[in-house]
């Protein structure tokens, strides 16, 4: 039997459309609620912070490093200034994958692989977001053209004009100035980031380290308006930066390069010092170095060529090579003995050639085998006699030695604003027992007392013991500095003068100073005959190897390298001191014969006029006295 066929309900529809349609009504009013809500909520409720992050997408703060101070000499001519360069950078943040760019950069421009591992660590170098950071300097214009033709290669590259440290003079002052370089990891840890913002360079040795802080400046800023693609529109606010402070130093590059010039190639040092201010006049390290490669990056090998030269160019020998003095420090000992009292002017000593302590056989040779017989202290300093100097020693004894050479400088850092300086050493008997636990022997005291065993000074030591010896024990710290816009700088710390209980005990060892140069006897009599102002000066001799008691040295058994040190200090004009020199020769021998002639050809740069006469403003007041004895 057929189903009966069911009438439609129209009704039951109806109702289900329209249940439908609620439900349906009601989803889309709940929706509208949620996306208006939150578009009020993004509009309303967090206004400022998105307006503010458009904003910050939109406008960028770029920080202005600020020039260099420049350095000049005491006569204006330019030692470090700064000149324009066209370096590459690259923004890691704008440009993706910035390894893969680096690699670009290096086709493009062909360079080696040693340059593209100098530019990755750059790079890594943690820096403020969105800061530029310098990859390559000293482009070429080939080097721009190539980088302009593949610019869509490189995102995140550009080629900028920036103004970059330049030494004009360039191995002349590198141990003094000094040189700047890119900051590394350590100092960048260290430093102010707000302070050194977009600054990629700081000082790294010599005045450039130590006047930082005011050869830097202070940074500016400039709020800029860039692109999608980080490119800038228009700079919408600028704070110029403040420039570095200008330094004049006390050097004198004519003279420096005299000084170069008498040193004729050979290792060794140099420093000259104006006695009446502590001006130091000239400071030279030979060998040396150029130091504008450091400054925007110097090569691999080009380093390890310096670095492991046998000559070693790095070093600063004025400031960090040690070396036993020799008798150079015996007019110092001279006064130590008068004004201790164990001397006196007219105290002789008899030298046959040797010293013996009482009770011992040892025997502690003069460098005159033979003797010079009777010897007072002028003549023992005139002569340089070693046996006078033993008795001194002994009978002064290592505490009191100690404490008197170090009056002088010995030991101890010196200088006002030299950053390299080493304190060199002056022993004594708790040094000795601290180092090597052993108690001090007399024969220890005997060859300190010409300038031997355990000391060690620095040439801008023996340059301040002369000054001293000049200026009669008036302290003033060998300085670098002439002024800082025009301000001077001041001593913190200065030094105890050396007051002696009578202060004729300077004339007496001053005077044997002068018997070297121009007595019928002293060491250095060639040298004072050909000098037209009285010089104070005194030999010194530093062993480099030991020789065995009882043999002679003998240079053609010694490597050259091997063979003792010259040593020469001095001061001039005697009766109104001008300038006091000290110079070392590495293996030169002979400090009257090789180191004497450096003195008095640096003496002779700055006292003598165009026509070899003494300067009117050096000559001695007429109311000098030229003793006579």
């Amino acid at each position: 039997m057929p189903q009966p066929i069911r009438l439609k309900d129209h009704e039951k529809d109806a109702r289900l459309i329209r249940a439908r349609a609620f439900v349906g009504a009601l989803l889309v009013v709940l929706l509208t609620a949620v996306l208006v809500a939150r578009l009020y909520y993004l509009q309303v409720v967090q206004y400022e912070y998105h307006s503010t992050l458009s904003e910050n997408n939109r406008v960028h703060v770029q920080p202005i490093p600020p020039n260099r101070g420049l350095i000049f000499d005491r006569n204006g001519a330019i030692i470090a200034d700064n000149r324009p360069s066209f370096s590459l950078t690259l923004t890691r943040e704008r440009a993706g994958d910035w390894e893969q760019v680096l690699d670009v950069i290096v086709e493009v421009l062909g360079l080696s692989e040693d340059e593209r591992a100098l530019f990755e660590k750059r790079v890594r170098q943690g820096r403020r977001p969105f800061e530029p950071v310098p990859v390559l300097f000293e482009l070429s214009e080939e080097q721009i053209a190539r980088v302009a033709i593949n610019q869509f290669r490189l995102p995140g590259v550009e080629v900028v004009a920036r103004l970059v440290r330049h030494y004009p003079l360039g191995e002349h002052f590198a141990h003094s100035v000094g040189y700047v370089g890119r900051i590394n990891e350590k100092e960048l840890k260290e430093l102010d980031p707000v302070a050194y913002s977009g600054t990629h360079h700081i000082g790294k040795t010599g005045i450039e380290r130590f006047y930082e802080d005011q050869l830097h400046g202070e940074v500016g800023y400039e709020e800029v308006e860039t692109n999608a693609r980080g490119r800038v529109l228009r700079v919408l606010k600028r704070t110029d930066p403040l420039p570095g402070t200008d330094i004049v130093l006390t050097l004198d590059a004519q003279l420096q390069k005299a000084a170069e010039e008498a040193l004729g190639g050979r290792r060794g040092a140099v420093v000259a010092i104006q006695p009446a201010t502590g001006e130091v006049l000239a400071m030279v390290s030979q060998p040396s170095f150029d130091p504008n490669p450091f400054v925007t990056g110097i090569s691999f090998k080009a380093y390890a060529d310096l670095r492991d030269s046998i000559d070693r160019p790095l070093y600063n020998r004025v400031l960090r090579g040690l070396y036993p003095p020799g008798s150079t420090i015996k007019p110092m000992m001279a006064v130590a003995g008068l004004d201790a009292g164990v001397v006196t002017p007219t105290s002789r000593v008899f030298d046959p050639g040797f010293y013996q302590l009482p009770g011992h056989t040892h025997k502690y040779r003069n460098w005159n085998r033979s003797g010079d017989g009777w010897v007072s202290m002028e003549m023992a300093i005139a002569r340089s006699n070693d046996t006078y100097f033993y008795d001194l020693a002994h009978k002064m004894g290592i505490d009191r030695m100690h404490d008197y050479m170090t009056r002088f400088g010995l030991g101890q850092r010196v200088s006002l604003d030299m950053f390299e300086e080493t304190a060199g050493l002056m022993p004594s008997r708790d040094w000795k027992r601290a180092r090597y636990r052993q108690p001090w022997y007399p024969g220890e005291t005997l060859i300190l007392g010409i300038g031997q065993g355990y000391m060690q000074t620095t040439p801008l030591q023996l340059a301040q013991a002369v000054t001293l010896m000049a200026n009669r024990g008036k302290w003033i710290r060998p300085h670098l500095a002439k002024s800082i816009e025009g301000r001077q700088p001041v001593d913190s710390e200065p030094m105890p003068d050396i007051v002696l209980r009578d202060p004729k005990a300077w004339d007496h060892a001053n005077f044997g100073m002068v018997q070297v140069m121009h007595g019928a006897r002293g060491t250095a009599k060639k040298v004072g005959d050909s000098a037209v102002y009285r010089i104070a000066g005194k030999s010194g001799t530093a062993q480099v190897v030991a020789i065995k008691q009882g043999e002679k040295y003998d240079r053609s058994k010694v490597q050259e390298r091997h063979r003792d040190h010259a040593l020469f200090v001095a001061f001039a004009p005697v009766e109104n001191p001008q300038i006091a020199v000290a110079v070392m020769v590495e293996n030169g021998e002979s400090g009257s014969g090789v180191a004497a002639p450096v003195v008095k050809q640096v003496m002779d740069a700055w006292l003598l006029d165009e026509n070899g006469q003494l300067k009117a403003e050096y000559a001695p007041p007429l109311s000098a006295e030229v003793s006579e004895r």
